[in-house]
């Protein structure tokens, strides 16, 4: 890929997705309708009362499976939990597929690729969302 350009958003979310074993259609689902109903932006009070929905922000979704990273022993992470890429990848276009029915504003990495991720972060707000 280069220097290429993949996808750019302006103020919304950039959500990094991880992947682990036993994940299915409905745990992706229900991020989706997470990613899209958190309030995490600030209302005119400054209140942390908007969803990314309110907002009319964009998303943009990167595959990462780092985010199984297992750390509790040794110094070296172990990612045997993270799912299968066939399936991690199944399970990303099928978060997206969920983002995109409910907002056209939805760009994405590119599942498996080495990409160089540039953030600006407001507040800086950073939220772990886990499904169990």
């Amino acid at each position: 890929m280069g220097d290429d350009v993949v996808a750019e958003i302006g103020p919304g979310l950039l959500i990094f997705l991880g992947v682990v074993r036993g994940d299915t259609k409905e745990t992706a689902e229900w991020m989706a309708r997470k990613t899209l109903s958190i309030r995490i932006f600030a209302d005119e009070k400054q209140a942390m009362n908007l969803s990314v929905v309110d907002i009319a922000g964009s998303l943009l979704a990167v595959s990462q499976f780092t985010l199984a990273a297992e750390t509790r022993r040794g110094n070296r992470p172990s990612y045997s939990s993270a799912a299968e890429s066939a399936d991690a990848e199944r399970l990303y276009d099928h978060y997206v597929e969920t983002l995109r029915r409910e907002t056209n504003q939805v760009e994405t990495g590119s599942f498996g690729s080495d990409m160089r991720v540039a953030l600006e972060n407001d507040g800086p707000v950073t939220i772990l969302l886990d499904h169990e």
